[in-house]
């Protein structure tokens, strides 16, 4: 005998219901849609509902933003994983393992960012003579006056 209370997995929850348990805007959930990143199917009056399954998708995508992934590289990790169910612990392992230079070069451009951030609190501008931030060395001198990168990324590849 089935418990009338448990949700099936055929559970469909409507547009404003995802937003509420996911935390996350009806409009951002439609733009996930748009993307491919989760799926709804539509009512008899155009109304999106989405699997109960869709959480957990949301909660992915969150977390794999948070890492510092762009959507179209969450697709793509989204896209690995089989149409018939959510991704699974495993599946998460696997995929954050793949992350995991990303994190560190994140971390590494943060430490350096600290670190550099107390030789520019004078400067104001960012691109005066000696920026430890943007221009480092003043490598950027000869390009003339004036910002030339905003975001030199790890130091020494300029």
């Amino acid at each position: 005998m089935a418990q009338e209370n448990v949700p099936s997995k055929d559970h469909w929850l409507s547009i404003g219901e995802i937003a509420g348990r996911s935390g996350v805007a009806a409009s951002a959930l439609r733009f996930y849609e748009d993307q491919g990143l989760i799926a709804s199917r539509r009512t008899s009056g155009n109304q999106r509902q989405y699997q109960r399954s869709t959480l957990r998708r949301i909660a992915f995508v969150q977390a794999a933003q948070r890492v510092g992934l762009a959507l179209a590289e969450i697709k793509q990790a989204l896209d690995s994983l089989p149409d018939d169910r959510t991704p699974t612990r495993a599946d998460w392992a696997r995929l954050s393992k793949s992350w995991r230079s990303r994190l560190d070069q994140r971390i590494t451009e943060l430490e350096r960012l600290r670190d550099d951030l107390d030789g520019c609190i004078g400067c104001g501008c960012l691109s005066l003579q000696r920026c430890n931030l943007y221009n480092k060395a003043d490598r950027l001198a000869e390009r003339g006056p004036g910002a030339r990168i905003l975001n030199v990324g790890i130091p020494g590849e300029l």
